[in-house]
């Protein structure tokens, strides 16, 4: 059983943020901490104060994380990135919002005070025969770095009844280890409260806070002595301000915290026999399958989300071509037009477009990325709206002479023909490099187009192109970044040509240019090129149509062998003290990593022999390295089992805060079964004769912060989870039990015939039944699976 908890983020634009640039404009980014560490950052909108970016994600955190906080920066060149303001959320509001938050919210302006991180451990005991309260500062982790080197210089005071007592200073340490103890002369009555503050001392200027814990003393005489682990909290005591709120700007954001326990996969079989059961099953006369009623009784915000848990459970299962063709027959059985084919968004069109997403993100990058590089550099400029088109931005055709407004257009329509044309080229060209699986899908729904529409011979090729070019090829077009085509967002000029790309992708998969010219006159000098592209598509799909379905061992399953690629790229290795094979062979400093199922290799380029490997079952950690070890953020280090049986640690440098995180999700998720994983680790380096974090002089002993196993970003390339995937199911099922009932009798009767008896003693089709059955016995499971909660520490409940 794993309990863990996954947050869905959305950043989707922000609007009316303060000019920082000499230019009266900014250049925005966010960047997301989760208990003030940075996991994304998005991509720069440059020069705009209403940026959009409409980027997702999805973080799998430990259970006991605490706040998520979005900081909006604007970048600069040549000096600091400015902090515009920032949003934080934490996890109390997010679980009064069980369908996740949505909507704008003002940011706020940065308070040091308030940027607080980490915990201190405690000891406090009242010595009732001395009448003293003794409070043991023992020691701190994960500090916020006040410091220029990366660090701070922290020390403990303690108030209690009106006296202060401080604890020595430890220098450059944001694990600092004290082990003192400070004893106060318990009042009477015992109702004052024990403050703990830490600080960070500085030679000049004013010390800077860390941090706080407040103790209620009262009841602490019963309790003894109790001993513990707290995270420090900001200074609310403070008047805080509210004028800038507002003034900042606001970000619009969809956030939902989703805490999930998964049980042992045997749980599920019964809940995923069934679902196969029923796929498998088809559709039956004077029934209503299970499908349909999911597909009624789910709400469009949740259709998302439902659909690709199905569509990974029934890969999962070798069944998603049935699937797929269910979901096609039952849409294709409802009142429909030819020509708005799948254009809505039912459980089908959501199913498919998940699908093509889980399955054909590698084929879509063959396909359209030498295109989208293409407009990236060569930046042309692309306008056919004569009401959009500035001629100052076109440049001259001569040394004297301005282009016209008509040569423009010209100019610009011949750009977005050579660049459909090469894409669509690419198109044709790629039915052998299509996945089987998705081919397979495509068969199946033009067969049964071309069976329900037998007189209108184009809808079986508007159906396809319905998913590939209007859900699959336009929007990755049209928004690259989005779907990993692109590091950053395309600026005003490219954006633009992109957009008009994606539109004649539209109007050809549409295989109606009349339509689009109609609405837009000025594409008319586009038709030719977009009939020539509908003869293409269409000789395309005839192609992949027709091929011959290839027969694998686990077909319906993402192509792709077992020791396939997770990930790879370059890497900067820091030397260090060791004897390891990554250690002895990093004479040079950087060197290509590719991680796969069974390890993690490195040469000196991608194509270069393997200098040395580490396999996977070695490795015992993959975490954060701190900044001042090597002056840099985005250093992770990755501690395995050597080949003498010692412990080495590699410390590696990647180029920006994603591809560390990106690094360090890879390695996590493919050694989450390794056994003997490490509890605790050192976030520095031994340098000298000690750990440059806690200072602590024994080479091996136990680390000074907790590792993050548990922490990891969702990619379109993460392998299936079955038992994840089914247990959103049960859990969505379960808050449907009463609606679906309910759907069966309104479908079942739609004109409200009164025969027979209805409602709750009314007996229900066995796939129904036996559905309420299995959710019945999973809920079980989930009351057996839950452990007690432990008794918290006394002194945990007197903190305030």
């Amino acid at each position: 059983m794993a309990r863990r908890s996954a947050l869905s983020i959305r950043i989707v634009e922000g609007r009316n943020l303060p000019a920082k640039d000499i230019t009266g404009s900014s250049d925005p980014y966010c960047i997301v901490k989760i208990d003030n560490e940075a996991i994304i950052r998005t991509a720069t909108v440059w020069k705009t104060l209403s940026p959009f970016w409409g980027e997702e994600y999805e973080v799998h955190l430990q259970p006991t994380f605490h706040s998520i906080s979005i900081y909006v920066m604007d970048e600069d060149a040549l000096s600091r990135d400015d902090v515009i303001g920032k949003v934080c959320i934490t996890r109390d509001m997010l679980a009064e919002h069980p369908k996740g938050y949505s909507g704008w919210v003002s940011l706020s302006e940065v308070d040091p005070d308030e940027e607080v991180q980490g915990e201190i451990h405690l000891r406090v005991e009242v010595l009732g025969s001395r009448r003293l309260l003794c409070c043991t500062v023992l020691e701190a982790r994960d500090l916020a770095r006040k410091d220029r080197n990366g660090a701070s210089d922290p020390f403990v005071r303690l108030r209690y009844n009106g006296k202060a007592q401080e604890s020595t200073v430890v220098k450059k340490s944001c694990y600092p280890r004290w082990n003192e103890t400070f004893e106060f002369e318990l009042a009477e009555p015992a109702g004052e409260k024990l403050c703990v503050e830490v600080w960070d001392w500085d030679l000049v200027g004013r010390n800077d806070f860390l941090g706080k814990v407040v103790f209620s003393v009262q009841g602490l005489e019963a309790a003894g002595q109790e001993e513990g682990w707290f995270r420090l909290r900001p200074d609310k005591s403070k008047p805080r301000e509210d004028e800038c709120r507002g003034s900042l700007g606001s970000l619009q954001l969809q956030v939902r915290l989703r805490d999930e326990t998964v049980l042992p996969s045997h749980c599920y079989q019964p809940l995923v026999q069934l679902l196969c059961q029923e796929v498998k099953l088809g559709c039956q006369d004077g029934q209503v399958h299970l499908v349909t009623l999911l597909d009624e009784t789910t709400t469009a915000e949740c259709r998302q989300e439902v659909a690709i848990n199905l569509v990974k459970l029934f890969l999962g299962q070798g069944l998603i071509k049935e699937f797929l063709d269910l979901l096609f027959e039952l849409e294709l059985a409802k009142p429909c037009e030819p020509n708005t084919l799948f254009r809505s968004n039912s459980l089908a069109s959501k199913s498919m477009e998940s699908f093509l997403k889980v399955t054909g993100m590698p084929y879509l990058h063959a396909v359209l990325g030498p295109t989208i590089t293409r407009v990236f550099e060569e930046k042309k400029y692309v306008e056919l709206d004569p009401s959009k088109v500035e001629v100052k931005d076109a440049g001259c055709s001569g040394l004297h002479r301005v282009q016209t407004e008509g040569e423009v257009i010209e100019q610009g329509c011949q750009h977005l023909q050579s660049y459909l044309g090469e894409l669509l080229d690419a198109i044709v060209k790629s039915a052998p490099a299509c996945p089987p699986v998705i081919r397979a899908a495509f068969q199946q729904l033009f067969r049964r187009v071309e069976e329900r529409f037998p007189q209108h011979q184009h809808a079986k090729f508007v159906a396809v192109t319905s998913f590939l070019c209007l859900r699959f090829f336009s929007p990755a077009i049209m928004t690259p970044k989005l779907f990993h085509l692109r590091e950053t967002h395309a600026d005003a000029r490219t954006s633009r040509t992109l957009l008009l790309l994606a539109k004649a992708v539209q109007m050809v998969g549409n295989m109606e240019p009349a339509a689009g010219r109609a609405k837009e006159a000025w594409l008319a000098p586009l038709l030719p090129a977009l009939q020539q592209g509908i003869a293409q598509m269409k000789a395309f799909i005839t192609r992949l149509v027709g091929m011959e379905e290839e027969e694998e061992e686990g077909e319906g399953r993402p192509p792709g062998p077992p020791t396939a690629v997770v990930k790879e790229g370059p890497l900067i290795v820091h030397k260090m003290r060791g004897k390891g094979p990554l250690l002895a062979a990093a004479a040079a400093k950087k060197l290509h990593f590719c991680l796969t199922g069974e390890a993690l290799s490195f040469g000196k380029s991608p194509g270069a022999e393997h200098n040395g490997t580490i396999a996977l079952a070695d490795i015992l950690a993959a975490e954060k390295v701190e900044e001042k070890s090597f002056g840099s953020a985005h250093v992770m280090q990755v501690v395995y089992v050597g080949a003498g049986g010692q412990q080495e640690t590699a410390y590696l440098q990647c180029k920006c805060v994603n591809e560390l995180n990106q690094w360090l999700s890879a390695l996590r998720k493919v050694c989450v079964n390794n056994p003997h994983v490490l509890r605790d680790y050192h976030p520095g380096v031994f340098r000298g004769d000690k750990w440059s974090c806690c200072h602590q002089r024994e080479r091996t002993g136990l680390g000074c912060d907790r590792t993050r196993h548990g922490v990891t970003l969702q990619d379109w390339s993460d392998p299936l989870d079955p038992a994840a995937e089914a247990q959103r199911l049960f859990h969505h099922l379960q808050g449907l039990r009463g609606t679906l009932r309910e759907k069966y009798w309104e479908l079942l009767r739609p004109e409200g015939a009164q025969n027979g008896p209805r409602g709750e003693g009314a007996p229900l089709p066995e796939g129904l039944s036996r559905l309420f059955r299995v959710l019945g016995e999973l809920e079980g499971c989930h009351r057996r699976a839950q452990p007690p909660a432990p008794p918290a520490p006394a002194l945990l409940q007197l903190q305030t």
